[in-house]
């Protein structure tokens, strides 16, 4: 991986707030994602991560702060327009068309005509499960090839930023650790804003990290640096995060 420090920023976040209702969800999150990184959001359920993803997107618009993707403001644009600028979805519990087959699937997320027949070999690489399994309707996968299916799917346009749901939930630790060899071969080619409950896995696939509490966005910097700060791991992820010395054994390996 490149040297961190030396990015371009391709996504900044800043100060947003943004509302559900008549909820303030988000007072005050800013996250800056350089190009061709992996960068994390970290923090407890509830905390605003999948809020912000969406406030990013324009699924739940921010009423203030800015959102700078590729050195172009675009909070208030509609979520397809800011789609077709080149930033892929992966949602929490996959979402997948479940009475459609694998390969309609794939073929409903192209934005331009052809994008499958373009990115197939490489989307058929990191999840040779689904080229076998390819006729088969999303409802007849197991939980681990559903996850594939929707993390496949956002590489079938070209996109410059993917924005990745918690894509381990619910899965089996043979299926994470497939799940983290496709993110980290996909990140050489597309930068990834990672939301992610498996500290783990997070902290061997993220370069940066930002953690998220009560709305708000509290500390950034690189993960190799929290990695070491057990205090502030436990503050705001919770005590059943590992130890420090887990965390550097689960490093060698």
């Amino acid at each position: 991986m490149s040297d961190p420090t030396k990015q371009i920023d391709l996504l900044v976040v800043d100060n947003i707030q943004t509302f559900v209702g008549q909820f303030h969800i988000l007072e005050g999150v800013t996250v800056t994602v350089p190009k061709g990184s992996i960068t994390v959001m970290l923090g407890r359920n509830g905390a605003g991560k999948t809020t912000t993803i969406k406030s990013i997107l324009g699924l739940t618009p921010p009423q203030e702060g800015r959102v700078v993707f590729n050195g172009m403001e675009i909070q208030g644009k509609r979520a397809f327009n800011i789609a077709n600028l080149g930033i892929g979805y992966v949602p929490e519990h996959r979402a997948i068309f479940r009475s459609l087959s694998v390969l309609e699937n794939l073929k409903l997320a192209e934005r331009k005509k052809g994008d499958f027949d373009r990115h197939s070999e490489f989307v058929f690489g990191l999840f040779p499960d689904l080229k076998r399994l390819y006729k088969l309707p999303g409802n007849h996968l197991s939980g681990g090839q559903q996850q594939m299916l929707a993390v496949a799917r956002a590489l079938v346009p070209d996109n410059k930023l993917l924005l990745i749901d918690e894509p381990s939930e619910g899965l089996a630790p043979i299926l994470i650790q497939q799940m983290m060899e496709a993110i980290k071969a996909l990140s050489e080619t597309t930068t990834v804003l990672l939301v992610e409950q498996n500290f783990i896995m997070a902290s061997q696939l993220a370069e940066r990290y930002t953690i998220i509490d009560d709305g708000k966005s509290v500390k950034s910097g690189l993960m190799e640096d929290l990695v070491h700060d057990s205090e502030l791991i436990h503050h705001y992820l919770g005590a059943s995060i590992k130890t420090r010395e887990e965390l550097e054994k689960a490093h060698e390996s």
